[in-house]
Protein backbone atom coordinates (compact mmCIF):
# COMPACT_ATOMS: atom_id res chain seq x y z
CA UNK A 1 0.00 0.00 0.00
CA UNK A 2 2.77 2.54 0.49
CA UNK A 3 4.12 2.54 -2.86
CA UNK A 4 0.75 3.33 -4.19
CA UNK A 5 0.76 6.57 -1.97
CA UNK A 6 3.02 8.39 -4.38
CA UNK A 7 1.36 7.24 -7.53
CA UNK A 8 -2.06 8.05 -6.23
CA UNK A 9 -0.79 11.94 -5.06
CA UNK A 10 0.68 12.19 -8.84
CA UNK A 11 -2.73 11.11 -10.14
CA UNK A 12 -4.97 12.95 -8.28
CA UNK A 13 -5.25 16.74 -9.17
CA UNK A 14 -6.83 17.60 -5.22
CA UNK A 15 -4.68 15.96 -3.46
CA UNK A 16 -1.70 18.01 -5.23
CA UNK A 17 -3.46 21.04 -4.96
CA UNK A 18 -4.33 20.47 -0.97
CA UNK A 19 -0.94 19.42 -0.47
CA UNK A 20 0.91 22.37 -2.56
CA UNK A 21 -1.65 24.22 -0.25
CA UNK A 22 -0.30 23.14 2.90
CA UNK A 23 3.45 24.13 2.14
CA UNK A 24 2.24 27.50 0.96
CA UNK A 25 0.66 28.38 3.97
CA UNK A 26 3.57 27.10 5.64
CA UNK A 27 5.95 29.34 3.90
CA UNK A 28 3.72 32.13 4.67
CA UNK A 29 3.95 30.94 8.03
CA UNK A 30 7.58 30.94 8.25
CA UNK A 31 8.06 34.46 6.74
CA UNK A 32 5.73 35.73 8.98
CA UNK A 33 7.82 33.78 11.98
CA UNK A 34 11.19 35.51 10.61
CA UNK A 35 9.87 38.75 9.84
CA UNK A 36 8.83 39.09 14.32
CA UNK A 37 11.55 38.09 14.65
CA UNK A 38 13.87 40.58 12.79
CA UNK A 39 11.30 42.96 13.44
CA UNK A 40 12.58 43.09 17.42
CA UNK A 41 16.04 44.00 15.44
CA UNK A 42 15.87 46.07 12.71
CA UNK A 43 13.15 49.18 11.19
CA UNK A 44 10.27 47.84 9.96
CA UNK A 45 10.60 49.83 6.44
CA UNK A 46 14.05 47.91 6.25
CA UNK A 47 12.57 44.47 6.64
CA UNK A 48 10.31 46.03 4.07
CA UNK A 49 12.57 47.36 1.36
CA UNK A 50 14.65 44.33 1.48
CA UNK A 51 11.10 42.09 0.93
CA UNK A 52 10.17 43.84 -2.47
CA UNK A 53 13.78 44.20 -3.65
CA UNK A 54 14.42 40.34 -3.56
CA UNK A 55 10.53 40.04 -4.59
CA UNK A 56 10.57 42.12 -7.54
CA UNK A 57 14.27 41.06 -8.65
CA UNK A 58 12.70 37.56 -8.76
CA UNK A 59 9.90 38.22 -10.73
CA UNK A 60 11.78 40.23 -13.23
CA UNK A 61 13.63 37.77 -13.35
CA UNK A 62 10.69 34.66 -13.86
CA UNK A 63 8.45 37.37 -15.98
CA UNK A 64 11.01 39.95 -18.37
CA UNK A 65 12.28 37.22 -20.28
CA UNK A 66 8.52 35.74 -21.46
CA UNK A 67 6.46 39.30 -21.48
CA UNK A 68 9.18 41.73 -22.09
CA UNK A 69 8.86 45.58 -21.36
CA UNK A 70 4.92 45.31 -22.10
CA UNK A 71 4.61 43.88 -18.28
CA UNK A 72 5.02 47.45 -17.33
CA UNK A 73 1.68 48.86 -19.76
CA UNK A 74 -1.46 48.96 -17.63
CA UNK A 75 -4.39 50.40 -19.20
CA UNK A 76 -5.29 51.67 -15.09
CA UNK A 77 -2.03 53.08 -13.72
CA UNK A 78 -3.76 54.78 -11.20
CA UNK A 79 -5.84 51.46 -10.27
CA UNK A 80 -2.31 49.26 -9.87
CA UNK A 81 -0.51 52.64 -7.36
CA UNK A 82 -3.79 52.11 -5.01
CA UNK A 83 -3.29 48.51 -5.17
CA UNK A 84 0.47 48.70 -4.64
CA UNK A 85 -0.14 50.91 -2.05
CA UNK A 86 -3.16 48.43 -0.08
CA UNK A 87 -0.31 46.18 -0.08
CA UNK A 88 2.16 48.18 1.03
CA UNK A 89 0.17 49.11 3.85
CA UNK A 90 -0.72 44.95 4.66
CA UNK A 91 2.92 44.66 4.90
CA UNK A 92 3.92 47.48 7.06
CA UNK A 93 0.93 47.68 9.36
CA UNK A 94 1.28 43.63 9.65
CA UNK A 95 4.70 43.19 10.80
CA UNK A 96 4.91 46.17 12.81
CA UNK A 97 2.07 44.38 15.13
CA UNK A 98 4.11 40.90 14.76
CA UNK A 99 6.05 43.27 17.47
CA UNK A 100 3.65 43.39 20.11
CA UNK A 101 1.09 40.74 18.92
CA UNK A 102 2.67 37.38 19.61
CA UNK A 103 2.23 35.47 15.67
CA UNK A 104 -0.86 32.65 16.34
CA UNK A 105 -3.43 35.70 17.22
CA UNK A 106 -2.25 38.25 15.00
CA UNK A 107 -2.29 35.44 11.44
CA UNK A 108 -6.00 35.08 13.30
CA UNK A 109 -6.84 38.55 13.18
CA UNK A 110 -5.42 38.97 9.59
CA UNK A 111 -8.17 36.47 8.49
CA UNK A 112 -10.68 38.91 8.98
CA UNK A 113 -9.82 39.92 5.29
CA UNK A 114 -12.23 37.39 3.23
CA UNK A 115 -14.91 38.66 5.84
CA UNK A 116 -13.65 42.08 5.06
CA UNK A 117 -14.23 41.91 1.68
CA UNK A 118 -17.52 40.15 1.76
CA UNK A 119 -18.43 44.35 3.51
CA UNK A 120 -16.56 46.44 1.11
CA UNK A 121 -17.84 44.18 -2.20
CA UNK A 122 -21.59 45.00 -0.53
CA UNK A 123 -20.81 48.96 0.19
CA UNK A 124 -18.21 49.41 -3.13
CA UNK A 125 -19.41 47.23 -5.71
CA UNK A 126 -23.09 47.27 -4.56
CA UNK A 127 -23.02 43.18 -4.91
CA UNK A 128 -25.79 41.25 -3.26
CA UNK A 129 -24.81 39.50 0.47
CA UNK A 130 -27.14 37.39 1.52
CA UNK A 131 -28.05 36.41 5.07
CA UNK A 132 -25.70 33.64 5.27
CA UNK A 133 -22.74 35.58 4.52
CA UNK A 134 -23.61 38.58 6.99
CA UNK A 135 -23.99 36.07 9.93
CA UNK A 136 -20.26 34.68 8.54
CA UNK A 137 -19.09 38.23 8.84
CA UNK A 138 -20.47 38.37 12.63
CA UNK A 139 -19.33 35.24 13.60
CA UNK A 140 -15.68 36.24 12.74
CA UNK A 141 -15.59 39.80 14.57
CA UNK A 142 -17.24 37.53 17.25
CA UNK A 143 -13.85 35.72 17.27
CA UNK A 144 -11.47 39.00 17.26
CA UNK A 145 -13.40 39.85 20.48
CA UNK A 146 -13.32 36.68 22.10
CA UNK A 147 -8.86 36.71 20.89
CA UNK A 148 -8.76 40.42 22.02
CA UNK A 149 -11.14 40.18 25.66
CA UNK A 150 -12.07 43.63 26.07
CA UNK A 151 -10.54 44.29 29.51
CA UNK A 152 -8.08 41.26 29.04
CA UNK A 153 -4.27 41.38 28.45
CA UNK A 154 -4.58 41.66 24.28
CA UNK A 155 -7.01 44.19 24.52
CA UNK A 156 -4.23 47.40 23.59
CA UNK A 157 -3.61 49.52 20.86
CA UNK A 158 -1.25 47.31 19.08
CA UNK A 159 -4.18 44.84 18.11
CA UNK A 160 -5.18 47.50 15.13
CA UNK A 161 -1.84 47.25 13.99
CA UNK A 162 -3.13 43.62 12.19
CA UNK A 163 -6.27 45.33 12.22
CA UNK A 164 -5.83 47.67 9.64
CA UNK A 165 -3.45 45.13 7.89
CA UNK A 166 -6.89 42.88 7.37
CA UNK A 167 -8.38 45.59 6.12
CA UNK A 168 -5.69 46.84 3.87
CA UNK A 169 -5.61 43.35 2.65
CA UNK A 170 -9.60 43.48 1.95
CA UNK A 171 -9.27 46.65 0.11
CA UNK A 172 -6.31 44.90 -2.04
CA UNK A 173 -8.56 41.74 -3.28
CA UNK A 174 -11.44 44.35 -3.83
CA UNK A 175 -8.70 46.19 -6.31
CA UNK A 176 -7.03 43.09 -7.69
CA UNK A 177 -10.88 41.96 -9.24
CA UNK A 178 -11.53 45.52 -10.54
CA UNK A 179 -8.22 45.69 -11.99
CA UNK A 180 -8.00 41.42 -13.52
CA UNK A 181 -10.62 42.86 -16.06
CA UNK A 182 -8.24 45.41 -17.25
CA UNK A 183 -4.52 44.01 -17.08
CA UNK A 184 -2.93 40.85 -16.84
CA UNK A 185 -2.06 38.56 -13.78
CA UNK A 186 1.65 38.58 -14.78
CA UNK A 187 1.17 42.88 -15.14
CA UNK A 188 -0.60 42.79 -11.91
CA UNK A 189 1.95 41.32 -9.78
CA UNK A 190 5.01 42.25 -11.62
CA UNK A 191 3.84 46.23 -11.01
CA UNK A 192 2.90 45.68 -6.94
CA UNK A 193 6.11 45.21 -5.97
CA UNK A 194 7.91 46.83 -8.42
CA UNK A 195 5.99 50.35 -7.34
CA UNK A 196 6.02 49.41 -3.68
CA UNK A 197 9.82 48.36 -4.06
CA UNK A 198 10.65 52.21 -5.72
CA UNK A 199 8.39 53.87 -3.11
CA UNK A 200 10.11 52.15 -0.10
CA UNK A 201 13.55 52.57 -1.82
CA UNK A 202 13.15 56.70 -1.52
CA UNK A 203 12.29 56.59 1.81
CA UNK A 204 15.14 53.80 3.33
CA UNK A 205 18.10 56.59 3.38
CA UNK A 206 15.82 57.87 6.37
CA UNK A 207 15.34 54.66 8.33
CA UNK A 208 18.68 52.69 7.06
CA UNK A 209 20.44 49.97 9.24
CA UNK A 210 23.50 48.28 8.45
CA UNK A 211 22.22 44.63 8.94
CA UNK A 212 24.46 42.29 11.10
CA UNK A 213 25.98 39.76 7.95
CA UNK A 214 24.42 36.72 10.13
CA UNK A 215 20.88 38.57 9.92
CA UNK A 216 21.28 39.76 5.94
CA UNK A 217 20.27 35.65 4.91
CA UNK A 218 16.81 36.37 6.71
CA UNK A 219 15.96 40.08 5.35
CA UNK A 220 16.59 38.30 1.57
CA UNK A 221 14.63 35.75 2.28
CA UNK A 222 11.39 37.42 2.84
CA UNK A 223 11.01 38.10 -0.84
CA UNK A 224 11.87 34.74 -1.60
CA UNK A 225 9.49 32.32 0.72
CA UNK A 226 7.02 35.39 0.23
CA UNK A 227 7.45 34.70 -3.40
CA UNK A 228 7.11 30.97 -3.39
CA UNK A 229 4.60 30.69 -1.34
CA UNK A 230 2.37 32.63 -3.41
CA UNK A 231 3.46 31.00 -6.55
CA UNK A 232 2.98 27.46 -4.73
CA UNK A 233 -0.76 28.60 -3.89
CA UNK A 234 -1.62 29.49 -7.24
CA UNK A 235 -0.34 25.82 -8.74
CA UNK A 236 -2.30 24.49 -5.68
CA UNK A 237 -5.89 26.82 -7.59
CA UNK A 238 -4.84 25.36 -10.78
CA UNK A 239 -5.36 21.50 -9.43
CA UNK A 240 -8.36 22.09 -7.47
CA UNK A 241 -11.35 24.55 -7.00
CA UNK A 242 -10.63 27.19 -3.89
CA UNK A 243 -13.74 26.10 -2.20
CA UNK A 244 -12.46 22.56 -1.74
CA UNK A 245 -8.72 24.24 -0.66
CA UNK A 246 -10.29 27.24 1.60
CA UNK A 247 -10.21 24.71 4.43
CA UNK A 248 -6.68 23.76 4.35
CA UNK A 249 -5.53 27.66 3.88
CA UNK A 250 -6.59 27.45 7.55
CA UNK A 251 -3.28 25.53 8.16
CA UNK A 252 -1.77 28.71 8.33
CA UNK A 253 -3.03 29.07 11.42
CA UNK A 254 -1.86 25.86 13.05
CA UNK A 255 2.34 26.44 11.37
CA UNK A 256 1.60 30.32 13.06
CA UNK A 257 1.16 28.28 16.61
CA UNK A 258 3.63 25.94 15.81
CA UNK A 259 5.86 28.55 15.13
CA UNK A 260 5.13 30.48 17.98
CA UNK A 261 5.89 28.28 20.06
CA UNK A 262 9.37 26.78 18.85
CA UNK A 263 10.39 30.32 18.34
CA UNK A 264 8.77 33.06 20.55
CA UNK A 265 7.66 30.44 23.76
CA UNK A 266 4.56 31.94 22.55
CA UNK A 267 1.56 29.46 23.44
CA UNK A 268 -2.23 30.59 22.35
CA UNK A 269 -4.02 29.68 25.64
CA UNK A 270 -7.89 28.16 25.30
CA UNK A 271 -9.73 31.14 24.68
CA UNK A 272 -7.71 32.59 21.87
CA UNK A 273 -8.12 28.98 20.19
CA UNK A 274 -11.61 29.40 20.65
CA UNK A 275 -11.70 33.13 18.53
CA UNK A 276 -8.94 31.06 15.83
CA UNK A 277 -11.76 28.69 15.48
CA UNK A 278 -14.67 31.16 15.12
CA UNK A 279 -12.88 33.36 12.69
CA UNK A 280 -11.93 29.81 10.37
CA UNK A 281 -15.83 28.34 10.62
CA UNK A 282 -16.36 32.44 9.43
CA UNK A 283 -14.00 32.45 6.46
CA UNK A 284 -15.06 29.06 5.91
CA UNK A 285 -18.85 29.84 5.48
CA UNK A 286 -18.03 32.63 3.30
CA UNK A 287 -15.67 30.53 1.03
CA UNK A 288 -19.23 27.66 0.79
CA UNK A 289 -21.76 30.28 0.27
CA UNK A 290 -19.23 31.61 -3.19
CA UNK A 291 -18.89 28.19 -3.77
CA UNK A 292 -22.65 27.61 -3.94
CA UNK A 293 -23.20 31.03 -5.84
CA UNK A 294 -20.46 29.92 -8.45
Amino acid sequence: MDTLMPSALVSNPMLRGILLTLVSVACFASHDAVAKYLAGLYPILLLTWFRYLSHTLLMGAVLLPKHGLSILRSQRPWLQLTRALALLGVSLLFVTGLRYVPLAEATAVIFLAPLLVTLLSATLLRERINLAQWLAVVLGFIGVLVIVRPAGAMFTPAILWPLGAALCFALYQILTRISAAHDSAATSNFLAGAINCLIVSLLIPFFWQTPQWQHLLGLLSLGVIGMCGHQLLILAFRQASPAILAPFSYGQLLFAGLFGWLVFDQVPDARALLGMALIMLAGLGIAYTQGRGR
